[in-house]
């Protein structure tokens, strides 16, 4: 596969899916969490704005700097998986687990190591959370995320089909876990039994600290029990979401949110009660 191939199949597939999640929200929103059409307009352009540009980002520079050094890895049979014969579907399958499980890590590091949370938070202090939110990660942390895929990719040993597949899959279900929707109780439990589902990642936006630690799964819901991450909240419809001490309407800006990992935190307002 070749890099304008997976851009052209990436680039509709996640504007494809926001659209319709967008339209889905607007019918039966699980919150009503922001006053007014306009509000919620302008909520939306700023994160699609944050993640437009990091998708140039990542079209113009990462996603060829991935496809040499996957090609490196495969032309001299480096690489994890490469250490044993495996059929081609099984080498994917095992692929994709892989990049998913190194993708949880990733992002339960960035919770807990301080420099990499500043940059976090920017995605986390989003208050009205909504399929916009999976675009709002700021350009630091795509950066550094990016780079450690180059390390990532040769040394697992995936394929650059391989990181294709991944994408569209995590980009699919993030998207979905992220929207302001409920697909009810019943269905809600059955999918996250394999996937991250909506109740189960709003736990992770929520505002007290032990729940935002929690259920850092992208796409496969099994790491997080797997390494006793796993969290819910019997009233998800009560989780109050976002950082408190990010509220302010100059930490909700485009030019606020590019300064959050910059910011001082106040300490009287960085631990929210826990919930009753």
């Amino acid at each position: 596969m070749t890099l304008e191939q997976f851009n052209q199949i990436r680039t509709p597939t996640v504007f494809g899916l926001m659209v319709l999640l967008l339209a889905w929200e607007s019918v039966a929103p699980f919150f009503l969490q922001l006053r007014s059409p306009r509000e919620r307009v302008a909520h939306g352009v700023r994160n699609i704005a944050i993640g437009f540009a990091n998708a140039l980002l990542t079209a113009l520079v990462f996603s060829g700097l991935w496809l040499v050094v996957a090609n490196w890895a495969s032309a001299r049979g480096f690489g994890l998986l490469r250490l044993v014969e495996l059929p081609t579907w099984l080498h994917a399958v095992a692929a994709v687990l892989l990049l998913d499980l190194w993708t949880y890590w990733w992002h339960r590091v960035c919770h807990h190591v301080p420099m990499l949370w500043n940059f976090h938070r920017v995605h986390h202090s989003d208050p009205a959370m909504d399929v916009t939110t999976a675009s709002r990660f700021h350009v630091g942390e795509m950066v550094a995320s990016s780079l450690l895929r180059l390390a990532a990719i040769p040394l697992l040993g995936i394929e650059f089909w391989h990181l294709v597949v991944y994408e569209l899959l995590m980009f699919s279900v993030v998207q979905f876990q992220h929207a302001n929707i409920s697909v009810g109780t019943r269905l809600d439990r059955c999918l996250r039994l394999v996937i991250v589902t909506p109740f189960m990642h709003k736990v992770h936006h929520s505002d007290w600290q032990p729940e935002t630690d929690s259920n850092y799964a992208s796409l496969f819901s099994i790491w997080d029990r797997v390494f006793g991450s796993f969290r819910l909240r019997e009233t998800p419809a009560a989780i109050r979401m976002g950082l408190r001490e990010f509220d302010a309407e100059q930490h909700q800006s485009l030019a606020g949110l590019m300064r959050t990992p910059f910011a001082k935190v106040p300490t009287s307002d960085a631990k929210p009660t826990p919930p009753r």
